[in-house]
């Protein structure tokens, strides 16, 4: 007979630890590879490389081509919210004008049958009598406050009176943002940034790809190094070499173009595959078990 231990004991009426982690109970965490992180060479929409890279005021890196096509789908989709506030704004208009007129033709006719009419005077409560006296569904002609009541009446058992929900349109904000940081965009705040590419000899022959090197100290740029871009020029450096000339000389070490501290704009990327970068690069995945069934409620995979 095997020895009974706790890692092979399974007839109990509960789950022990050894089980649970077994089904994956729990948070479970994996960190994300190289694969997972988007280059710093990327686009931020179509995440490719990009082609006439623009930047923003934040960092955020597009082609232009793609920013263009974004900023101008908000355009369109803000107009057709603006029309659709409009044509609210223009219904609920007549709609009040009609309510008030309906409310005075039924003040003209509450004064004429009081007094011209044979009928005696009706408070509002039991206003629902026509000229005739009659009442209700006995009555021969509906005044216009019946007809009123009969058309805005909400029954849910009948179709044709089933009560609608009101759809509310907000007035839409008339600014465009921007797709990753969602602070407001325009197309003047974009700038065009330039990388220097690595024309070596030795470069060319180990990858087919591009490969961008700071203008300075003619490091190889990867997700591993903060870049930072001029908004004046438009020239990339790591951000050693524009702590260290840029920011103290003023000026540009590739144009000689003079810049100031608020032209320094920090570019920002994906991150890497290590802890001393800083960024939490952990994907977290929380399994619960069902009651007795080893199957439960699962989360789906949260990145931060």
């Amino acid at each position: 007979m095997p020895q009974r231990h706790s890692k092979n004991n399974n007839d109990l009426a509960f789950f022990t630890y050894d089980e649970k982690r077994k089904l994956g109970y729990g948070t479970q965490k994996e960190r994300l590879g190289k694969d997972s992180i988007k280059p710093f060479d990327a686009c931020c929409l179509c995440l490719k490389s990009f082609i006439d890279p623009l930047c923003c005021q934040k960092g955020h890196v597009f082609c232009k081509e793609c920013i263009l096509e974004c900023l101008l789908s908000q355009k369109k989709d803000i107009q057709r919210k603006l029309a659709a506030h409009a044509g609210q704004q223009k219904q609920d208009k007549e709609e009040e004008e009609e309510r008030l007129m309906l409310q005075k033709a039924r003040e003209l006719d509450a004064f004429d049958q009081q007094n011209h009419g044979p009928v005696p005077q009706y408070n509002d409560k039991n206003y629902n009598r026509d000229k005739n006296g009659f009442h209700g569904a006995n009555s021969v002609k509906a005044t216009s406050y019946e007809e009123e009541a009969l058309r805005t009446m909400k029954a849910f058992w009948l179709p044709s009176a089933t009560p609608d929900a009101p759809a509310k349109v907000e007035a839409p904000s008339t600014s465009t943002t921007c797709p990753e940081g969602n602070e407001k965009l325009k197309m003047k705040n974009l700038f065009p940034i330039h990388f220097t590419e690595d024309t070596s000899a030795q470069k060319k022959h180990k990858s087919l790809g591009k490969s961008f090197i700071c203008p300075s100290c003619k490091v190889t740029l990867t997700n591993t190094l903060s870049l930072v871009a001029l908004n004046t020029c438009g020239h990339v450096f790591c951000k050693k070499c524009a702590e260290k000339f840029v920011a103290v000389d003023k000026v540009c070490v590739v144009c000689d173009r003079p810049c100031k501290d608020r032209n320094l704009v920090n570019v920002e990327k994906g991150g890497t595959g290590f802890a001393a970068h800083g960024d939490n690069l952990e994907a977290k995945d929380f399994k619960h078990l069902g009651s007795g069934s080893g199957l439960g409620l699962v989360r789906p995979a949260m990145k931060t």
